[in-house]
């Protein structure tokens, strides 16, 4: 539905300014996405070096740098809808708030799934250790100190033997 929404209202604003500022606000927002990619990509690239050379992660995260690469492509898009899509995640005021709409969206998804996976395992007759309880190694096993026989939902233990295959 985007390209036709884009479509009519070119059409629209080109009967409302005229053909030729309707073609020259495209094409400026066309050039204003190239320099937005150019220079979000070389600063994304630069943060990047100096990260693995130094061997920490990047100072400003990964969010900001592709927001701007995201809002670039957008502004180089022909239309008016990207191109305030473009601007929003362009333009330093708005990418605040649009990194906070993220996270959130972010944070809730996770939830979601980690609830999903919960739901499974106990189908399953599983448990899935919590973030406050105390395992063994990886994260997986009885906890220490514990009896591992008298756990109900232990799993299931299954016999079995290896041997090597003969060529």
């Amino acid at each position: 539905a985007l390209p036709f929404v884009e479509v009519w209202l070119m059409i629209v604003v080109g009967g409302w300014i005229g053909v030729p500022w309707t073609l020259a606000a495209l094409v400026s927002s066309m050039i204003l996405g190239v320099a937005v990619l150019r220079r979000a990509g070389t600063r994304a690239f630069r943060d990047a070096d100096r990260a693995m050379s130094s061997g920490e992660p990047p100072r400003g995260g990964l969010l900001d740098p592709l927001m701007l690469m995201a809002g670039g492509v957008l502004l180089v898009v022909p239309g008016f809808v990207t191109a305030v899509l473009g601007l929003l995640m362009v333009l330093p005021f708005t990418r605040p708030l649009l990194r906070w709409a993220f996270a959130g969206w972010a944070r809730r998804r996770v939830r979601r799934m980690q609830d999903r996976m919960q739901e499974e395992f106990v189908v399953r007759g599983a448990t899935v250790p919590g973030p406050d309880t105390h395992t063994g190694a990886g994260g997986f096993g009885p906890r220490p100190g514990t009896d591992d026989t008298s756990s109900p939902a232990r799993g299931r233990v299954i016999q079995a033997r290896f041997e090597p295959e003969e060529e």
